[in-house]
């Protein structure tokens, strides 16, 4: 038995292409179906990974009685959420218009003009637990569009035109950028969980901007107890469940306060922008752990998440063997066989292994108490134990390497990759690690080569040897940012190439006109009820302020004014989004903050293979200071170097006393600092708290 999902890519289409419903993908053909039919949508957003996407499937898709029920009143179609993000932004806003909540698998009833007029998440078969039974709903919809077609039509309209108006850009009298830090830090403050880190109660999501954004505000204003939050959310993950201390890598979100139960399924964007924010939180503290955590997730990354070609892989599985974390989770027995007793003794006091378990009658690894706590309450050589440990996590992760792997999504998508070359390109940098450099070069090349078109549109998505969907607002804003990480950590100037050139369509193709913003879908893009704009941050950061983030960096980087004035325009009209929500547009108010300034061109001269170039350019980027841009030649004028970063050199000569440096701010630069010395002097400086801009 199939239906038309057999001819798609999508690992999550393919994997509902055997159902007795009669899937369309989202097309002409579905949509034609619904209008000759007069037939109302069922439209089902999910995604590969999604535990609840798979438990609706077995339940329900494969019912034969609930799929008839499908087949005659409705047109069926399934929408992977992560290759149309613009169906589920539409439709996920409905649906929490509609219920007061969302998630997914997501459930809506459309118009066959694709106007929603029902919808909700998750129904179980029959009713239970207070939620309606999904036969009871189909039954219910069927019967009001044929007997109460008016109310259904009138409750779209409804929905629809206030979907057209929800979310665009507002400007008008706001607070000052301080004004707008401080609110976020508050909020956040307010919501913190000071016993076991985090925001907020169960599930507790791991919200990598927010503590990006409270690390920019320590770095301004040097308040400790904001620095506090950072460490102490980034300590209890690590040491949670929700991190896999064998293989490296975080889950998605945790089902309870404590970090310790996790909904296992793994994604990429989690564990770019937390790996991310652990390599900003080592700059900040030195704190070696945090090195560690951000390696062995980039390390997971490169080893179970790589394609061949370059790219990376959009998820993991909660599932295997048809149960949720079965691949993770370990018996007191299994880890002595693979331990013996005297190792499986330590190694089991240490990180929470009993007999009875944590996590029903099974044990997730996590460390209740730390390494040196351990040693000093046992009387244990931290050394020697951190050794022996390294030893055993090794071992258990070969034998764990032997069970049957939850299944993996590998589609390679533009945006999420983007977010993974940043993370790679700066860890890289900051680490002095090549291989991560040699990884996020790799992976970029492999985007350049394979998602663009003829005029040099980009394209969403690779699976299957195959691009398709024309990409969105993310996937440029996240791959011309990358590339700007990707130049900093390299100075290969064909990166701000092809950092310009995405950024030119994006300027030309996702501008807002009338509000100064960025529409997320092109201005060629296929119809839909509303064309949205993505400001607030989700499981990602906002397209929008992603766009303003490289924009401002390409601008000072390249002097072009157009980017500068655009990324200005988009955050004026994006103010009252960040005065209204300040714990959802971190990274718009850490878009604010560059902005905001004091902000450094810092351009360097000198032979980059001299021992005082490399000294000062590590001892640079082992330091944090999130408001720079960094160029750097052998010298003011190189044959083969980019036109697109020419001007930034202007002017700027090398010397025999090697490094130069300038230190430059709106392209007005200080004076030139030679020499190993001044040049350490001048990063000391311009590491300093500077609460307000202008104060040097």
């Amino acid at each position: 038995m199939t239906n038309r999902l057999v001819d798609e890519t999508s690992p999550y289409l393919l994997q509902h292409a055997h159902n007795p419903v009669h899937w369309y993908p989202w097309g002409p053909e579905a949509h034609a179906s619904a209008r000759q039919q007069d037939k109302p949508i069922f439209l089902s957003i999910g995604y590969s990974a999604c535990h609840w996407c798979h438990v609706m499937e077995r339940e329900s898709f494969e019912n034969p009685t609930l799929a008839a029920l499908l087949n005659e009143h409705f047109v069926c179609i399934k929408v992977d959420r992560e290759e149309r993000p613009d169906l589920d932004q539409i439709y996920m806003q409905a649906v929490q218009m509609m219920t007061g909540h969302g998630g997914w698998p997501m459930s809506v009833f459309l118009t066959p003009d694709h106007k929603p007029f029902f919808g909700g998440t998750y129904w179980p078969p029959q009713a239970r637990g207070g939620m309606p039974g999904f036969g009871d709903v189909l039954t219910g919809v069927a019967d009001a569009w044929r007997n109460r077609r008016s109310q259904a039509l009138n409750q779209a309209d409804q929905l629809t035109a206030h979907l057209v108006n929800v979310g665009r850009p507002e400007k008008g009298e706001v607070a000052s950028p301080e004004e707008l830090l401080h609110s976020a830090t508050a909020k956040m403050e307010q919501s913190f969980d000071f016993a076991h880190g985090g925001f907020g109660g169960a599930p507790k999501f791991p919200h990598a901007m927010n503590l990006q954004l409270l690390m920019r505000n320590w770095f301004r204003w040097r308040r400790q107890g904001v620095l506090d939050m950072v460490t102490m959310n980034l300590d209890k993950m690590a040491h949670g469940g929700i991190y896999d201390h064998l293989g490296g890598g975080f889950a998605r979100y945790t089902v309870d306060e404590r970090w310790l139960v996790p909904h296992f399924e793994k994604m990429l964007y989690d564990n770019s922008l937390l790996a991310r924010a652990y390599v900003e939180a080592f700059q900040v503290t030195g704190n070696v752990e945090y090195r560690r955590v951000a390696c062995e997730t980039l390390d997971y990354v490169l080893r179970d998440m790589t394609d061949t070609a370059g790219g990376f892989y959009s998820a993991e599985d909660a599932d295997s063997e048809g149960e949720e974390g079965k691949f993770y989770v370990w018996s007191l027995d299994e880890v002595r066989q693979v331990l013996g007793p005297e190792r499986s003794d330590r190694f089991c006091y240490v990180f929470d292994v009993t007999e009875g378990g944590n996590f029903e009658g099974h044990n997730i690894l996590n460390l209740p108490k730390t390494l040196p706590q351990c040693a000093a309450i046992r009387g244990w050589d931290l050394a020697e134990l951190q050794q022996e440990l390294a030893t055993d996590r090794a071992n258990l992760l070969a034998a764990r390497s032997q069970r049957v792997r939850p299944a993996r999504d590998d589609k390679i998508l533009v945006s999420w990759n983007g977010l993974m070359i940043d993370a790679l390109a700066y860890a890289g940098s900051v680490f002095g690690e090549s291989r991560y450099v040699d990884a996020a070069e790799r992976a970029a090349r492999f985007l350049w080569d394979h998602f663009r078109q003829q005029e040099g549109r980009l394209l969403h998505v690779w699976c299957k040897g195959q691009a398709r969907y024309q990409a969105y607002l993310d996937g440029y804003a996240c791959l011309t940012n990358a590339l700007v990480t990707l130049y900093e950590a390299t100075f290969n100037e064909s990166w701000i190439d092809h950092a310009v050139s995405l950024a030119d369509q994006m300027m030309r193709h996702f501008r807002d006109r009338d509000s100064e913003g960025f529409f997320y879908t092109a201005d060629d893009h296929e119809a839909l009820i509303t064309r949205t704009h993505d400001l607030h941050d989700s499981s990602v950061p906002s397209a929008t302020a992603t766009a303003i983030t490289a924009l401002l960096r390409l601008g000072h980087l390249c002097g072009r004014a157009d980017y500068l004035h655009a990324a200005r325009g988009a955050l004026d009209a994006a103010t009252k989004v960040m005065e209204q929500a300040p714990t959802a547009t971190a990274q718009l108010l850490m878009a604010l903050d560059m902005q905001w300034g004091p902000f450094y061109e810092i351009v360097m001269l000198g032979n980059r293979e001299h021992p005082d170039v490399r000294g000062v350019l590590s001892d640079l980027r082992r330091r944090y200071m999130p408001h720079h841009v960094l160029a750097a030649r052998d010298s003011e004028d190189i044959p083969d170097g980019s036109i697109e970063i020419d001007p930034i050199f202007t002017g700027k000569h090398a010397t025999e006393a090697m490094p130069t440096v300038y230190a430059c701010q709106d392209f007005t630069c200080g004076v030139p600092q030679r020499g190993p010395h001044q040049v350490a002097n001048l990063w000391q400086k311009l590491t300093e708290p500077t609460p307000h801009p202008g104060l040097r």
